[in-house]
């Protein structure tokens, strides 16, 4: 079964679920920054996920950092998976403009986080489900 790691649900927001993955909103909003997780029990590492579900990671990724490119503007849109904290595998797709605040550098560790107010999470979660495929289901808060 499925459970989502206590990190991730203590710094984020459900923005939907993809067929693979769910979708979170990390709670810094300096950086329009999304969180794919493969919906599967007990995966660390990509190389743990079977040849189709790679496949739909990769895909849900691309799909996902396509979208909020168009949708946001973005000058640059970083994607990484590290899983040096958060142990449980998870797909960092992240929007980046020249002007935001850790440009050029990686956002991790640079700046405390800036929590969203709760009817901003409302606003991005209709914003990505305005602009996300039909396979989207946008998630409650």
């Amino acid at each position: 079964m499925f459970v989502l790691d206590s990190r991730l649900q203590q710094d984020t927001s459900v923005m939907g679920d993809l067929p693979l993955s769910r979708v979170l909103l990390s709670n810094d909003a300096r950086y329009p920054w999304f969180i794919l997780v493969p919906k599967r029990e007990d995966v660390i590492e990509l190389f743990q996920l079977n040849a189709e579900d790679q496949q739909a990671l990769w895909a849900e990724t691309a799909l996902l950092a396509e979208v909020l490119k168009d949708a946001f503007k973005a000058d640059k849109i970083n994607v990484a998976t590290l899983g040096n904290v958060v142990s449980q595998l998870h797909m960092h797709v992240i929007v980046r403009y020249r002007e935001d605040d850790a440009w050029p550098a990686p956002v991790w560790g640079r700046h405390p986080a800036e929590p969203y107010e709760p009817a901003q999470i409302v606003a991005l979660r209709e914003r990505l489900g305005a602009v996300m495929p039909s396979q989207f289901r946008v998630g409650d808060i």
